[in-house]
């Protein structure tokens, strides 16, 4: 892939929807409104539904450029203060169902992360995990890879790691934190 070739979402979960919405993105422009977040790079989405379609809050949604089903178009990306009361609830589940949806993904973090200063690691960003966690899981790691969200819990003795994940990428997306792991600015 080349450097500087866009790069969009197939699929996003669904955060909310307006039957009768009016765009954030597009002044004007009115309709069945989707607010949702984009699975592969958890970009918060707007998208222009097709008539007479009905979702369900956290219902994953084909979006790509080829067979798109539900969705006439994305409208374009959203900050999280543009997001509805409701969307901005919906988020922390949804976002657990995105990680548990792709756990080889998030697991390769818990394998991957690297100290990001002489006093900071990565894992450390992850709620839950203090230096005693995060030197267990390093030790643990070098032995021998972690392979799923069950291996890291009966490891090391952390408790809901895809809970934790998805906490950590909520706080990117509302923009609670200053340096971000998983959420591409």
């Amino acid at each position: 892939m080349l450097a500087n070739e866009k790069r969009y979402e197939e699929f996003a979960y669904v955060l909310d929807f307006l039957s009768q919405g009016q765009s954030v993105v597009i002044k004007g422009r009115e309709g069945s409104i989707v607010q949702a977040i984009g699975e592969e790079r958890l970009t918060l989405l707007e998208l222009l539904a097709a008539d007479d379609q009905d979702f369900e809050l956290g219902e994953r949604l084909r979006i790509g450029r080829e067979g798109r089903d539900k969705i006439m178009s994305v409208l374009g990306k959203l900050s999280y203060e543009e997001l509805t009361q409701e969307a901005k609830s919906e988020l922390p589940s949804v976002c657990e169902e995105i990680v548990k949806g792709n756990e080889p993904r998030y697991v390769a973090y818990f394998n991957e992360l690297q100290p990001l200063t002489p006093r900071l690691h990565g894992l450390e960003l992850i709620p839950g995990i203090g230096k005693t966690f995060m030197k267990t899981i390093v030790a643990l790691r070098e032995k021998q890879p972690f392979t799923s969200f069950e291996d890291i819990q009966n490891r090391v003795g952390l408790r809901e790691p895809a809970k934790l994940v998805a906490k950590r990428i909520t706080e990117e997306i509302s923009g609670d934190s200053r340096i971000n792991i998983f959420v591409k600015k």
